[in-house]
């Protein structure tokens, strides 16, 4: 939804980049394409008239001229003023004191709160907590069906005590449902409240008299990102007609442009408490300002995917599969049954290209993520799953006539074994590498993972070895200390790495290699 918008801002910023010192001329031809860039993203004007105007006053201060890097302030300027306009801090729900706590839904029909308060309740059921569903729109037809359909599939509660299709009273329903709520020990009750398809006064007064109704802890609107600038309007009349405490924006991977989420919270004075970013109940977290700021700028989410690493991933099996990878057999414990195990844990977490776009800097092959093949994993799946226990154990064993049963099995061309065989190779090569703290290889080495270029020089160094001295009795004093030191290391290992007493010719290369030594 954002990527117009991101696009232009990274532009934007390329053009101040190197410049030691930054001119009003550059500072007024910023914040133009900025205005611009917000523009064409649908964000409400007065929000880009506040925000052009901050940022413009904040580059002419001292921290911009008296900075070491004015393009970089510039940018830091940027994010905190789009975290400002998103909301500030993250605002997290109130939960009452005793007894169930009661979250009203509210919004215009076809804003997806029908759905959302699924995704809701699957994750309030994720906290710890037990929620319950109660069927307040009883006039849009299946609404009542629908919500019983997504409690099901959320694994939480329903209440639904009348058929709907304009048969019911929802006031009563909601206020039935704190009782039963209370009976059946839910502690949090979500209402889903009816829509129409424009604002208008029954609306409004049935809306208004649910909350009256039950006094809910929270009243959440829900608002469709793809509807731009009415989005606001929508959002400004609910605000007088019932209030709300907080907002929460459902399709936001939709490719409509993102102004309503940029304009919502600065114009009405209200929180984005959550945002709904696909199809799945998964798909549905709290909203963070700072990361979704973060991202708009290209600067990517890495806290939101360590989150779902966390939440996808046991300490356990993280530990267990660590171990493997730092064996003396050099990772050879890994195997293709971990590897799937691994693959499909991450796909667990969701969208490869998902997961990949909230890594920093993958703004600028965005294209070539949005053409990846979900389709891929289930693949190579399907590849591993068609070999046999001792080929997963051990797929050295794999050879042509292997290939040919394992692609049968699988439905793919032979190539296409021969390939994921040879990529699993290199990949538990460089697994065990960076597990062992070498480095990727043929890259530059990470802060404390070696294998960077001065590794590399202090390696060659060393190869050549010291030069010997003129003096005939300090070379044998050198020459003696060198062949101690070479008795002590061969007490706790041999040369090239091997165990003590194992000599160089008994050294078995893996059969991986064995392959390009003729």
């Amino acid at each position: 939804m954002f990527d117009t918008l991101s696009d232009r801002l990274a532009a934007t910023f390329k053009n101040l980049r190197g410049k030691g010192r930054l001119s009003e001329a550059d500072i007024d031809a910023t914040a133009r394409e900025i205005r611009i860039a917000l523009l064409e993203a649908d964000v409400a004007l007065p929000v880009v008239r506040a925000f052009v105007k901050q940022i413009k006053e904040r580059a002419a201060g001292a921290e911009v001229s008296q900075a070491l890097n004015p393009a970089q302030q510039v940018i830091k300027i940027v994010n905190e003023e789009l975290i400002g306009i998103l909301g500030g801090e993250t605002r997290r729900l109130r939960f009452a004191k005793t007894g169930p706590t009661v979250i009203m839904l509210a919004g215009l029909q076809g804003a997806g709160k029908t759905t959302l308060a699924g995704k809701l309740g699957h994750w309030l059921k994720g906290q710890g907590h037990a929620p319950l569903l109660v069927a307040c729109d009883l006039q849009r037809p299946n609404a009542v069906n629908q919500l019983s359909v997504v409690a099901e599939r959320a694994g939480v509660g329903i209440y639904a005590p009348q058929p709907g299709n304009g048969v019911g009273d929802p006031v009563q329903v909601a206020q039935d449902s704190i009782e039963y709520a209370k009976t059946k020990q839910y502690d949090v009750v979500v209402v889903d409240t009816a829509g129409r398809l424009g604002i208008d006064q029954e609306l409004m007064q049935q809306a208004a008299d649910i909350r009256d109704a039950v006094k809910p802890d929270e009243v959440l609107f829900v608002v469709d990102a793809m509807i731009g600038q009415d989005a606001v309007n929508t959002a400004e009349a609910f605000r007088d007609g019932v209030g709300f405490d907080g907002v929460v924006l459902s399709k936001l991977d939709g490719d409509a442009r993102g102004g309503a989420a940029l304009s919502i919270a600065h114009v009405t004075g209200r929180q984005i408490m959550f945002a709904s970013n696909g199809e799945k109940l998964d798909d549905f977290d709290a909203f963070h300002p700072d990361r979704m700021a973060s991202r708009i700028l290209g600067m990517g989410d890495m806290l939101s995917l360590i989150e779902k690493a966390e939440q996808t991933f046991s300490q356990a099996e993280a530990e267990k599969m660590a171990a493997k990878l730092q064996s003396a057999k050099g990772g050879k414990d890994f195997t293709l049954d971990d590897f799937l195990a691994q693959m499909e844990q991450v796909r667990k977490m969701g969208s490869i290209s998902k997961l990949l776009g909230m890594l920093p800097g993958m703004g600028q092959i965005k294209d070539q993520i949005n053409n990846i093949d979900e389709r891929d994993v289930d693949r190579t799946a399907a590849i591993i799953k068609s070999m046999t226990p001792a080929e997963r154990a051990d797929a050295t064993i794999i050879n042509g006539s292997r290939r040919a049963r394992i692609a049968k099995g699988s439905g793919v061309e032979v190539s296409a074994v021969k390939n994921l065989v040879e990529r699993f190779f290199e990949a538990r090569k460089m697994m065990s590498r960076m597990a062992q703290g070498g480095g990727m290889p043929g890259m530059p080495g990470m802060p404390g993972m070696g294998g960077g270029p001065g590794r590399q020089k202090k390696q060659q160094k060393q190869a050549k070895g010291k030069r010997k001295s003129g003096n005939p009795m300090k070379r044998k004093a050198e020459e003696q200390a060198a062949q101690e030191k070479r008795e002590q290391a061969a007490q706790g290992g041999g040369a090239f790495g091997l165990p003590a007493g194992q000599q160089a010719q008994d050294f078995e290369l893996p059969d991986e290699f064995k392959k390009f030594m003729g």
